[in-house]
């Protein structure tokens, strides 16, 4: 039988993503978004290939812990507009670490994601809590569970 000169190459139906449950309490932004986005890329595996959702799930809890260096909590802006003629909102780092949490991470990770389609779909699977609970312990169990089988 001859040898085939082809490189593997990853298929659809092979992907079987993880969860991941990670801590944001006392962590920096930027360091630990970046992280987060090499988990749901896939990038991780050495399955990964750019044009398929080869990442997994992240679970991020205690959102609203986060810590960033330097004057960013009073100098970092974010930018919102409702689409009205004056309608720009305009929030500090500290203003929406105390209205919405989550958001800030969410943001932070899109901005490292491709943007397209299959970047929405990475970022989908990304669940961000601002306290230390969070409703996936059924998910949690069965990645534990595949991971103890492997070991």
């Amino acid at each position: 039988m001859p040898i085939s000169n082809k490189p593997y190459q990853t298929k659809a139906a092979e992907l079987k993503p993880e969860w991941h449950l990670v801590d944001a309490a006392d962590k920096t932004l930027g360091r630990l978004s970046s992280e987060i986005a090499v988990l749901l890329q896939g990038k991780h595996k050495p399955i990964y290939v750019p044009h398929l959702n080869t990442g997994d799930y992240v679970i991020v809890v205690n959102a609203e812990k986060i810590r960033v260096t330097g004057n960013k909590m009073q100098q970092k802006m974010y930018y919102r507009h409702s689409g009205y003629h004056g309608g720009l909102t305009e929030r500090t780092l500290e203003q929406m670490l105390e209205r919405t949490p989550t958001r800030v991470i969410t943001q932070s990770v899109k901005g490292m994601l491709p943007k397209n389609a299959l970047g929405r779909h990475m970022l989908a699977r990304m669940k961000v809590y601002a306290g230390p609970d969070h409703p996936h312990q059924a998910q949690m169990a069965t990645s534990a569970a595949k991971q103890g089988e492997e070991a």
